[in-house]
């Protein structure tokens, strides 16, 4: 499982001119599932999202968490994280896992960081959604589940 990072004063995603997601200070994230995915690769990276210190504190270090904040996340599911691109000009998706098995680990994962006691926004999976942030920082990272 992928996830790109992005720290954000603000948010939203669409599908079709409208609003479905929105949030304030905190993360969005793409979030990206393959094959061997298993529910420990998403509770490894909830637990990971949830703790990690990229937030100023009072003397201006990354010191803080998104749980010291009280920060929100938008959460995106996005095949294309798996997207091969090393062959020819268009990529090959065969790394990204089938919807079902995509979908049912992404509300996993994004179930995971509710119980952590984050309000999290989504996107529509597998909509054609338009995703608008403003990146503070700016602040990206990116973390793969199978490089523990």
């Amino acid at each position: 499982m992928r996830a790109v990072i992005q720290r954000a004063r603000d948010a939203k995603v669409t599908v079709q001119g409208e609003v479905v997601g929105e949030i304030r200070d905190g993360f969005v994230i793409l979030l990206g599932v393959t094959h061997d995915d298993t529910i420990e690769d998403a509770e490894y990276l909830a637990n990971k999202i949830v703790h990690l210190r990229v937030f100023e504190d009072e003397n201006e270090k990354m010191n803080l968490s998104l749980k010291d904040v009280g920060g929100d996340i938008l959460s995106i599911s996005q095949f294309t994280l798996y997207g091969d691109t090393r062959k020819g000009r268009r990529p090959n998706f065969m790394q990204a896992a089938r919807p079902e098995q995509a979908n049912t680990l992404y509300e996993q994962f994004n179930n995971l960081i509710k119980n952590e006691g984050i309000n999290i926004a989504t996107g529509e999976f597998g909509a054609m959604m338009d995703v608008t942030l403003t990146n503070v920082g700016p602040v990206t990272l990116i973390l793969d589940s199978k490089e523990k």
